[in-house]
């Protein structure tokens, strides 16, 4: 089983789609998404959770992994199996 995904995005966002598809290929089924740029009370809801106004923004669990770099660091590491696995 994985760990649940959540991720704030905009529709025309290209690291959006890559992080998508990272997750994917790590085996992530189902993503739930959040479009900020279709709900501005959803976009102030991701900055008062992450502090961050840049989308991607990433959560796995109740881990705030940051956008796409961050997640691409994960992954490189090593730790994004693990963390996905719960």
């Amino acid at each position: 089983m994985t760990a649940k995904v959540l991720m704030y995005r905009t529709q025309h966002c290209p690291y959006c789609h890559r992080a998508e598809a990272l997750l994917k290929a790590r085996g992530v089924t189902e993503i739930e998404t959040v479009r900020v740029d279709l709900d501005p009370a959803r976009r102030d809801e991701m900055v008062e959770r992450t502090g961050r106004r840049t989308v991607p923004q990433i959560f796995i669990g109740a881990t705030h992994v940051g956008g796409f770099d961050d997640l691409a660091e994960l992954d490189h590491e090593g730790r994004l199996t693990s963390l996905l696995a719960g």
